[in-house]
This record gives C-alpha cells, structure tokens and sequence, in this order.
C-alpha cells in the first residue's frame, strides 16, 4: 500500500452532496469512479469520472423539462446501478429532494410512501414492477411523471396506455448544458428516507446535505479510504448504510465502486471483482460462517483440527496486536496456518480486503471471532437511518467485535434513563416528515435523539446491551431481552430464523423456522413425511430441536431457557410481511400469524 494516495474532500469544500461530485470531476476526471455488469454484452463495464458528469448533465436536462420546483421529490425504485447515483446527483443539483424506495418492498408500501412524499417523479427499473406499483396505485395523484429506465416493448406500450409514463432513453436527451457547482445551504433539505419500521406505517426521515456530508467525513476519519480503493457495492442504496458508507464515503475520498450483479451471484463478483472494502449486514457474515462450518463438519478430523488451531491462532494474533495479550509460541504457526487456511478461505471473498464493515444489525461474536481468526480486517459499527446513519464504528487499532465501536468524530453519546443510548451530533436528522409529534419524541430541546435502544458505555466503546421496545418482561415480572438468544440460536444451520417469545407469559417459547434445504433430510431421520403439515409437531422432533437451542444458549444467564418450541416452514419475508424491507423482523405480526400456535404452546403450563 505504499503508492496508494489520499485525497479527501472536506465537507467545507464540497458544501453539498452535489457539490461534493462537481469537485470530485474537477479533481478526477480520468480516474475510474464505478464498474457495473452490461447484461446485454455480458460484460463489466467502467465509468470515470468525468463519464459520470456527462450522463448528470443528460439528466439533469431532462429533469429541468420536467418543471419541478426546488425542494419537490423525486423517488428511485431501481437495484443499484450507475443511473441510481446519476439520477440521484442529477436531482440533488437542481434542489430536488430524493426519496429511495425498495426493490423488494411490497407495492402497497411504496404507494404509501410516493403518496406521503407527494413524490412528482419515479425513476422504476422496468415495466413490470411499474405495473406492480400502479396496480396498488390506483387512481392517487402521485407520481405525477413515471420513468422507466429499462427498455422494452411492454415499457413503449405502458408509455402508450398511459400519458405519466415514458421510457428513459426516449425521455433522455443526448447531451446536457455543462455545469457547476450551485450556492446552497448544508442544511438544505436532501433526502427524505423512510424507516421500515417494525410496528406502524414507516416514517420519513429528513436528512440535509449537511447531515449525510458530516457524516461520510466522520467515517473517513475513523476508518482510511485511499483512491486506489475499490468498494463493491451489493447493500441496497435505498439503505442509508450503503448510501453513506458505500456511495457518498467512496466519493468524497475519491474511490471506485463496483455493482455486484445479485445476492445470487455475491461470491462470483467477490472473486471477479476483488474489492479492497465492503459493506454488508450480519446475515451476509453469518451465511458465510454456516457455509464454512458445514464444509469442515464434513472433513476428516485431521482437517477440522487444523480449522481450530487456524482460527485460535489467528485470533491470538489479532488479540496480540491490539495489546491484549502477549506473545506465545502458538503464533509461530501462524504463517504455516495463513497459507494453508486462512488464505484459501480469504481468497473465496477477492483475496483483497483490507476492510470489512458490518453493520444495520448486531454481529453474533463467533462470528466475527472466526473472520477475524481468519485474518480478515471486520469491523462491526452501528447507527440509525435518523443519524445519517453511523453513530459509532470499531477501529482497525482499537476493535473490539463485542461491541460497536466508538462514536464519530463531533458524534457525543450518553446513557440516560432505562440504560437508553441518547446521541448529539451533525449528523443527527432534521426530524420526521409532516409528522412533527414523532419529531419531538425522538429528539428533545437539547438535540439528544432517543435510539430506543439500550446500551453499556465503557473506556469510550460502546456496546449495545437490548432494544428498549423488544424486551419481554415475564409475568413474574422478570426482563429478558431476546435478541442475542436469537442470534446465537440462528447461527445453527437447521434455523433459518428464530423468534424468543414470552412478553406476560410465566416461561419463554421460540417460533424456530427450518432450512427449507435441509428439512426433508431431517424429517426423513425422524420417520415422518416431509409433505405432511402435521411432521413439524412430532414431539421427538420438537423435543430436539429444544434441546439445540439450549445448547446454543448455554453460554447465556439463567434467564435464557426456552421451554418451548413452534416449528414452521415458511420463511418470514418481505412479501408476507414479516420482515421490513431492511430485513428486521416485525416481531408483532409474526406473533399474531401463529396466534393459535403461540396459545396452544402455552396451554399445558410449563
């Protein structure tokens, strides 16, 4: 890393989100700035910067043709691709205020949100999901302009049925009036982004340039970014983690960004691509973490030895380096071990990374005991859609993966009542859109903002200890937050998700969905029929799957006894509306869905 180079864009220089791409084109325009798949060549292709500042210029015109007056909203409905950035810069150059919706939300709720929003224009991928939308659309009066950026001939004959919609290539002009940058205030209104809540219609969370601007400077003093950087970018953009950390972040330091294609295919452009960062929530860690064990379960002893002794003694190097431990004989392997474990498995995720952040959920310590183990440079961070997002970060020289980190440079933290983590800063959001009692129970006089979720301060780190909301309090009055039990429970490849219950109940249960994959083998053991409804009750069945989770929770507290189990099958997801689109689970309707289960589990005592 001798020859890799810095070269930093303060928030002071940039003024704006689109003022920080204008000096991004001035400084670079040569250098490469994104890398997306061409599905009709089947190959990667790549724009500099100053590419990008040609295709702004066309969409900018065609967004002035629009007449949309400054502050009115713009909504991007697209997977993350270069348009999604150029649509976004194009929009924010001209005053507009842009609202991201979810590829994979349910069109009932993105027709809430273009409605709440009054959004004039969409921006959607193709015709298909436009005619999903309309659908839940009906006759609303917003969007008022629908364009779809995919061509095809059901994208011209929706255009021809229906006077909103136009295809983008034809909306598109070749060229665009060049331009510079615009006098605006930080403060200006930027983005209103809207939280998948877990209970209740999402709120709008209004966030300036400033916020987003102060933000991305924060993480770049925390965590070094070099122009020779290559981030690949697969958290969705709508996500305010991947639009700060993985999209503005990488612009104001002046590195590239690579498109991965799908989820499906993550491992493929890991290797194709060879990122030197990426992004990701936990579930993408855990996956890998489960993949691997399963791998080495089905090795020869010899072979699974060496998997522990690689991981121990990779971890005692990385203890040793943070100072705490001392040296040992044991890390004298270690080279041996990096090149006949640890490098193997790193090469699976590019060979390149030298930073790995997790971040939207808590990262489960086994796993990051073994990534790190692996020698793979994991940092687990934390933040709020309402704090543009990050709040605090671990550092290369100061991790410590059961916890969150250290909060932002101008970021304060404190404790206040019920162990609630309370957060001041630049970053923190303008308030709620059109909802201004939200606005002042989130954040008092003082501007502290209520996370709603517990936390444990120590030496300035922070851990986060429960959610004030989620935790159960049993009828004899005991609090269990349920949380890390869910975590620990999952991280066993036979529970595809998992769900503590027992809010005024005398004892806790677990709705544990199975591997869809693995249960036909695993009904097949236990005699039963794998098509047969009535197989998930077989009480030998549930009677081991209670005894896993009380081995996953034997590290854990007293309290942590599950004593009862509800086994199902059919994933909790987006489209049946137990997840929110940021793949939180909506702990109330997943309770009323299996209402009868739920009661009849609790009906012969414990």
């Amino acid at each position: 890393m001798s020859d890799w180079t810095k070269d930093l864009i303060p928030p002071e220089v940039a003024g704006t989100l689109d003022g920080l791409f204008v000096e991004r084109v001035r400084r670079s325009p040569e250098r490469p700035a994104y890398r997306a798949f061409d599905r009709s060549t089947q190959r990667w292709q790549g724009l500099s910067w100053a590419d990008m500042g040609r295709q702004v210029a066309c969409w900018r015109a065609a967004l002035k043709g629009e007449r949309l007056k400054a502050g009115e909203r713009v909504a991007i409905l697209l997977r993350n691709c270069p348009e999604w950035a150029i649509c976004d810069l194009a929009s924010l150059s001209l005053g507009l205020v842009v609202v991201p919706l979810y590829t994979d939300d349910r069109p009932e709720n993105a027709a809430y949100i273009l409605q709440d929003s009054a959004a004039g224009l969409l921006l959607v991928q193709d015709a298909g999901r436009w005619r999903r939308l309309a659908e839940a659309l009906g006759d609303a009066p917003f969007p008022r302009r629908v364009v779809i950026l995919e061509p095809s001939p059901e994208a011209e004959r929706l255009a021809g049925e229906d006077p909103r919609v136009v295809s983008a290539s034809r909306w598109l002009p070749e060229s665009g009036p060049e331009w510079t940058k615009r006098p605006a205030d930080p403060g200006e209104l930027a983005t209103i982004v809207y939280t998948s809540g877990t209970t209740g219609r999402p709120k709008g969370v209004m966030l300036s340039h400033g916020n987003i601007l102060a933000n991305a400077w924060g993480g770049l003093a925390a965590i070094d970014c070099y122009r020779e950087d290559l981030f690949l970018s697969f958290l969705p953009l709508s996500h305010m983690l991947e639009r700060t950390a993985g999209y503005y972040l990488p612009m104001m330091a002046g590195a590239c960004v690579a498109y991965a294609r799908s989820v499906a295919q993550l491992g493929e452009d890991l290797q194709g691509i060879r990122p030197t960062a990426v992004i990701a929530v936990p579930r993408v860690f855990e996956r890998v973490y489960q993949r691997l064990h399963d791998q080495i379960r089905a090795r020869p002893a010899s072979v699974r030895w060496l998997f522990r002794l690689a991981t121990a003694t990779g971890w005692r190097r990385f203890q040793r380096e943070q100072g705490h431990a001392h040296w040992h004989a044991q890390l004298l392997l270690w080279p041996f071990l990096l090149r006949k474990v640890a490098a193997p498995v790193l090469d699976r995720l590019g060979g390149r990374l030298r930073i790995a952040v997790s971040g939207g959920a808590p990262l489960p310590t086994e796993v990051a005991r073994l990534f790190i183990g692996l020698g793979l440079p994991l940092l687990q961070g934390y933040g709020l859609t309402e704090t543009s997002p990050v709040i605090s970060v671990n550092r290369l020289r100061d991790n410590r993966p059961e916890g969150v980190g250290l909060p932002l440079p101008g970021v304060e933290v404190r404790i206040g009542e019920d162990e609630e983590l309370l957060v001041r800063g630049p970053s923190n959001m303008l308030g709620y859109w059109n909802n201004h009692a939200a606005t002042a129970q989130m954040i008092d006089r003082e501007g502290w903002l209520r996370t709603g979720d517990q936390a444990r301060l120590a030496d300035g780190h922070l851990t986060i200890t429960g959610r004030i909301k989620d935790i159960l309090v049993l009828s004899n009055g005991e609090k269990v937050p349920p949380a890390d039990m869910e975590l620990a429970i999952a991280l066993d490849p036979l529970f595809e998700q998992v769900l503590v219950i027992g809010e005024g109940r005398p004892f806790l249960s677990a709705l544990l969905v199975l591997n869809a994959d693995l249960w036909p083998g695993l009904a097949r053991d236990y005699g039963l029929d794998p098509d047969a409804a009535g197989s998930l009750a077989d009480p030998s069945l549930v009677r081991d799957m209670l005894k896993r989770t009380r081995d996953a929770l034997r590290g854990f507290p007293g309290y942590a006894k599950i004593r009862r189990g509800i086994l199902l099958l059919e994933p909790w997801s987006v489209d049946n509306g137990l997840l929110t689109p940021t793949m939180k689970v909506r702990r109330g309707e997943v309770v009323r869905r299996y209402a009868a289960q739920v009661e009849r589990a609790y009906a012969g005592g414990d």
